[in-house]
């Protein structure tokens, strides 16, 4: 069986969910995997019917029936805003989103605790925002790095005195770091924790292996490329690993080192959320996405021609791909061209993983960095971006749905025989 990994080759938002919705509805997927992020993931689908709703923790797959969702233990899990979207699901047609979710008991927790310090945070930089999501995803890995025996994680949920304890010490601790936190007393939120707990299944890391021999498995990653926790153009980053190594460690653990084909997901526009690097910005393009609105934590949602110099990076950062999805085709007569190189380099060169200094510099070059555009707007524009990327676009998008994407032709197996150039 062929498993897929799907990963965002931009700064997110490029439509990892509809692709992922498609696999499973061409394809009979036993499992989508979540092997990043958290609760701050943001991945729309929508059927032909008009029912929409926006993927945070459960698989994008969710939609169709019988297809469960694992959440691995690099996923940042949060039951309060999971409990939310089954909620939604429940609203939307979908009542058993719950009974098809594992969860692995090694994940972060993310508490009320994390979402208020992650805020207070932010609001302290002032002007200088990096741009959050404002639910604590980033302070609960923060924790987690720090104290990695005391972090609470998902098994703790079955423990209601592990659990306190540790509560009450993370509550303490960035107390004392940042003054009072709203947010409720430990004892206010050991019942929906405890909840949780009983409502859906805990697993261990082994339980995987069984799933990946039970039926092809789509690997779902979270946010984009170039915003990599160590690759990313610090500090407008996430805590979060988003190029494939998550999802091939897991294979690899499950005794199936390389199992996945490689599908890297990009917009025909670049796109990014909040402050930060977007070379190809312009504020001309008459392009909106209704689904990505401003707001408070994340700011402003801004647009830019297509960056290939950015995209061949993330591409090299994640070490090639077996194919591209290419989406918003629907878009293509609004006047999108292709940058393939700036006015300071042509090509970006990942560094070593770790190197934070050398990503702060890379992002002051970038912000200062201008676009050159050789080209009129492409014809054909999978044509274009495959040359433009050294890599095969398989799978078009010209609208949110499932019917709205067409595979194209590709040498063999469902994308092709070989990692793409990076």
């Amino acid at each position: 069986m062929n498993h897929v990994a799907v990963v965002d080759l931009g700064y997110g938002d490029a439509g990892k969910g509809t692709v992922v919705d498609w696999l499973c509805e061409t394809r009979p997927v036993h499992t989508v995997v979540r092997f990043n992020g958290g609760a701050q993931a943001a991945h729309n689908v929508v059927l032909r019917d008009g029912r929409h709703h926006t993927f945070a923790q459960f698989g994008a797959g969710t939609f169709r029936p019988g297809v469960r969702t694992h959440l691995a233990r690099h996923v940042v899990v949060d039951p309060l805003a999971l409990a939310a979207e089954a909620d939604h699901l429940a609203s939307v047609g979908v009542p058993d989103a719950l009974d098809r979710l594992t969860v692995d008991g090694e994940a972060l927790l993310a508490t009320p605790y994390h979402r208020a310090a992650n805020r207070a945070r932010e609001l302290a930089r002032g002007a200088d925002r990096h741009g959050s999501c404002g639910l604590g995803v980033g302070e609960t890995v923060a924790y987690g790095l720090a104290h990695p025996d005391e972090a609470p994680r998902v098994a703790d949920c079955r423990t209601p005195a592990v659990l306190r304890r540790r509560l009450a010490a993370l509550r303490d601790r960035l107390t004392a770091e940042l003054g009072p936190l709203d947010a409720p007393p430990v004892e206010d939120c050991l019942p929906a924790f405890s909840g949780f707990a009983e409502r859906v299944a805990i697993v261990d890391r082994a339980y995987l292996a069984g799933v990946l021999r039970a039926g092809t498995c789509v690997f779902e990653g979270a946010q984009g490329v170039l915003l990599d926790e160590w690759h990313g153009f610090h500090p407008y980053t996430t805590w979060s690993t988003t190029t494939f190594a998550n999802a091939e460690a897991l294979l690899a653990e499950a005794g199936q080192p390389g199992g996945a084909e490689r599908l890297g997901v990009l917009r025909i526009a670049t796109t990014r959320h909040g402050p930060g690097p977007l070379v190809t910005e312009d504020p001309t393009l008459p392009l909106a996405d209704p689904r990505n609105p401003t707001n408070p934590w994340q700011g402003r949602f801004r647009f830019g021609h297509f960056d290939a110099v950015a995209h061949r990076y993330a591409l090299a950062v994640a070490g090639g791909v077996d194919g591209l999805a290419l989406t918003h085709l629907d878009l293509a007569d609004r006047g999108l061209r292709i940058c393939r190189r700036y006015d300071i380099a042509d090509r970006l060169e990942p560094g070593p993983p770790g190197d934070l200094d050398r990503q702060a510099a890379l992002t002051a070059r970038l912000l200062a960095a201008r676009p050159i555009y050789d080209d009129p707007p492409p014809v054909d524009w999978a044509a274009a971006v495959q040359e433009a990327l050294s890599a095969p676009v398989v799978l078009t998008s010209h609208s949110p749905t499932a019917e709205g994407k067409a595979a194209r032709r590709a040498p063999s197996n469902a994308f092709c025989t070989g990692r793409a150039p990076s």
